[in-house]
């Protein structure tokens, strides 16, 4: 049994996790905002880095669940996901995007851009704000320097819509994001999700 963070049962499926965490303040030493956009990736689904098995690059996925698994998209961006499910599965919760709200300036200058909007609408520009790197690999998510936040009050309205920037599976709707957000990383095509 793995203990909730922030209210969040991580030993549950991928599309549960990536569900119940719109709205939850992530911080990386202070620094981060509340997540508005998530997409799932289950050891069955094509997409998904673990879907041929564990290797050195995926290692962290096949780990405890409530742990980071960093990699590198296209030779330059770090990505930020949470291992969820049970140790050996392989599953994961990408951030996709973030609503700033602490440390903007730290964000600001990592980022080299002046629109709020932009800090982190991308799971590229996520990683670059909160200056994500290999190191963060396989840390826990109840330990410094991260920290998750419950939401605070009612959970936020979701939107749900097919996955993007991949091409295999790209029908499953496993991209939740918050009802109205404007700082998702891209619009969402399908009507508001049930429950």
């Amino acid at each position: 049994m793995v203990r909730p963070i922030a209210g969040i049962d991580f030993g549950a499926d991928a599309h549960e996790v990536a569900r119940r965490l719109i709205g939850v303040t992530l911080l990386v030493d202070g620094v981060g905002g509340r997540i508005v956009e998530t997409e799932a990736y289950d050891r069955d689904d094509p997409a998904s880095h673990a879907f041929a098995g564990p290797t050195q690059r995926n290692a962290a996925m096949f780990g405890p669940p409530g742990r980071a698994y960093v990699y590198r998209s296209y030779g330059i961006h770090w990505c930020l996901n949470f291992v969820c499910r049970e140790a050996g599965h392989g599953a994961g919760v990408l951030i996709r995007a973030l609503e700033p709200t602490h440390g903007l300036a730290t964000m600001h200058r990592r980022r080299g851009v002046q629109d709020e909007r932009l800090l982190c609408a991308g799971p590229g520009r996520v990683g670059q704000a909160l200056a994500i790197d290999p190191m963060f690999n396989g840390k826990r998510l109840d330990a410094a320097p991260f920290r998750l936040l419950a939401v605070d009050g009612a959970a936020p309205a979701l939107v749900v819509g097919p996955r993007i920037g991949i091409s295999k599976a790209v029908e499953q709707p496993w991209r939740f994001g918050e009802g109205g957000s404007r700082y998702w990383s891209r619009p969402f095509p399908i009507a508001p999700a049930d429950g």
